[in-house]
């Protein structure tokens, strides 16, 4: 009878803490990420919008029936490359409303593989940052549409004008100069989006290589579900965002804590803005000026952590490049030159 009521008792704990798992594992907003069949439901709606995040050229090859396209990627229509931190929305308000985003449009931007998710995340936290409040994700993209047997369609769409006005919240988007008081110690969370190599400053991508002195490095890749490639044989990132993979990425932050990701340009941390989102992080940012500001900026003297102790880029190395090249380009005239009859 012990026995009994010993084992009932260790499979009722073992039952409940697969139960508290389970739980732990979901989405705090489970809302911002759709599926292929609520896409496919809605996109029809006059009240929804559906945008292809890639180039215009992929998208007239092929997209999801009824979805518009920006003109370009995400990333490049909806920031000015010239100017990091957003200073005229009212482009904004022309933009989404000519292409038939209005206030009460629900927004779900999709993506083709790991090359655009990026593109969508882009645009999920540009909105919020704008304070549109119906703006989600097709969490798999394309992949996840045609795993739900639907056909692509290459007939371009056009939506109705629309009038969008902007809302600012202005504690989603991180400054410079809040970032360096993060770097101080106050206590703010700072997340590196970037690859291992690059926040060792191994792979250095501007003046200067390192992190931000108290950031945690979590690549974007990481923190999506893997899956083992048919090729190779190893695990590798797929498209799709599931609560498990971001929880063993995440679980160490405190949800309560304001929470800023950054990258190299702002464009991998958008996907950590999302998955903070997802998680229910209170105050969550993304800094768009992010490393390529922050580590070329020699004269603002900015803190960094190079752990490899190599916090400058090797120029001579640039130099031996240029040097190469000077040759390849003086071999390639002469070859025309003699082409053309020249001496």
């Amino acid at each position: 009878m012990k026995k009994r009521w010993l084992r009932g008792a260790v499979l009722s704990l073992f039952f409940f803490s697969l139960v508290g798992i389970a739980q732990a594992a979901d989405w705090v907003n489970p809302g911002l990420l759709v599926d292929a069949e609520t896409v496919k439901a809605n996109i029809d709606k006059p009240d929804w919008v559906v945008v292809d995040a890639r180039d215009l050229k992929d998208y007239v090859k092929g997209h999801i029936p009824g979805a518009i396209s920006l003109g370009k990627r995400a990333k490049k229509a909806l920031r000015d490359p010239t100017s990091r931190v957003f200073q005229d929305v009212g482009k904004y308000e022309k933009l989404l409303g000519k292409v038939g985003i209005g206030n009460d449009t629900h927004v779900v931007f999709y993506y083709d593989g790991l090359k655009t998710i990026t593109d969508a995340t882009v645009g999920f936290w540009v909105l919020e940052y704008l304070g549109h409040d119906k703006v989600y994700v097709l969490n798999g993209g394309l992949d996840a549409w045609r795993k739900g047997g639907n056909r692509l369609d290459k007939t371009p769409v056009k939506k109705p004008a629309q009038t969008f006005k902007v809302n600012v919240v202005a504690n989603r988007l991180a400054t410079t100069a809040e970032v360096l008081q993060i770097a101080g110690g106050n206590g703010t969370q700072l997340i590196d989006s970037r690859s291992k190599n690059e926040y060792l400053g191994k792979d250095m991508r501007a003046i200067q290589g390192g992190h931000v002195p108290t950031a945690v490095n979590v690549s974007h890749l990481n923190t999506l579900v893997k899956a083992k490639d048919k090729k190779t044989g190893k695990m590798k990132a797929t498209g799709y965002i599931s609560p498990e993979s971001v929880a063993k990425s995440f679980g160490g932050l405190d949800p309560a804590k304001r929470t800023v990701g950054y990258c190299q340009t702002g464009t991998r941390s958008t996907l950590t803005y999302l998955e903070l989102r997802l998680m229910g992080f209170k105050d969550p940012a993304n800094w768009d000026d992010s490393w390529r500001v922050y580590g070329t900026d020699l004269h603002a003297g900015n803190p960094i952590e190079a752990p490899n102790g190599a916090q400058f880029y090797n120029f001579g190395k640039v130099n031996k490049s240029i040097k190469k090249l000077n040759k390849k380009v003086k071999a390639l005239e002469a070859v025309v030159k003699k082409l053309a009859g020249g001496k």
